[in-house]
């Protein structure tokens, strides 16, 4: 026994198939038989191929037409002046990457072959002389500093009598040597005498806090130049005495210098105190 499998026509080819078996029924039932004549025959062919041929480009071209269709809503339904955005392609451009260059390891050069020479009889090295040490050089021992040369000056302080005078006392002292002979000594003199020198009575009638500024010589005259301090002496006129001969007599031991020029804070002044004269050099003689 046989089985025949016949299976459906399915499709466009079909569906035509059915359309025109469709159609010539109709035209045989309005007919009552009477069969159309060629001409006409020929007509609906050629109309039945042109449907069918419209029908295939409606197909193939169905998704442009739906498409466009739209294109052609939303230009009817957007506003006026609105942009018109391009139409992006559905296909994307792919683009391909340069290819890879995989790096290659660098060669390792081959392997020398190790050559295996034969050793050699071992040779009897002649001995080495021994070395002789070299003698260290001798040690630098620290040189003590130099010693500071000093002079002697000789300084003049005050001191009082039995009866209440003023006297000079003179002093030496060792005072370091130094391109300021003169300044060294008069800062000496105004340091005042020392812890033994006052046991015996001497005195520094130098008002304190007096500085020197400047000390110049020009020609055979001094000129020391006073802070203000050296205007105020509390022991009156007696005191102003002594202290310009303690000045004088100090300053006039340099054999260069003949009289002195006293200057307070660069300026000459007439008077010191009560009528004691300095506007003009004065010496040992003065008093």
């Amino acid at each position: 026994m046989r089985l025949s499998c016949q299976t459906k026509p399915t499709g466009l080819s079909y569906k035509v198939n059915n359309w025109y078996h469709i159609f010539v029924a109709v035209r045989k039932k309005n007919n009552k038989g009477n069969s159309p004549p060629r001409g006409a025959q020929a007509m609906v062919i050629f109309w039945l191929v042109f449907v069918i041929v419209m029908i295939g480009l409606f197909m193939a071209n169905a998704p442009t037409i739906q498409k466009n269709f739209n294109l052609f809503k939303s230009r009817l339904t957007s506003t006026p002046g609105a942009e018109e955005l391009p139409e992006e392609s559905e296909e994307v451009a792919v683009q391909e990457k340069p290819p890879v260059k995989k790096e290659t390891p660098p060669q390792k050069p081959p392997a020398e072959t190790v050559r295996q020479d034969k050793p050699q009889p071992l040779q009897d090295k002649p001995a080495e002389p021994p070395q002789q040490q070299k003698p260290e050089p001798p040690k630098q021992t620290a040189q003590p500093p130099a010693p500071v040369q000093t002079r002697d000056r000789n300084i003049y302080f005050a001191q009082i009598d039995k009866d209440g005078q003023i006297l000079q006392s003179k002093v030496t002292r060792k005072i370091n040597v130094s391109d300021s002979p003169m300044v060294d000594t008069l800062n000496v003199l105004l340091a005042g005498p020392s812890s033994s020198e006052l046991k015996k009575g001497t005195l520094n009638l130098i008002p304190q806090n007096t500085r020197i500024i400047s000390a110049t010589v020009r020609g055979s005259t001094a000129y020391i130049n006073f802070s203000e301090d050296f205007l105020f002496n509390t022991f009156g006129v007696e005191g102003y005495v002594a202290q310009l001969r303690q000045i004088v007599w100090t300053v006039t031991e340099f054999s260069n210098v003949s009289d002195v020029q006293i200057l307070i804070e660069g300026r000459r002044l007439d008077y010191l105190g009560e009528g004691i004269w300095i506007g003009s050099p004065i010496n040992r003689q003065s008093f």
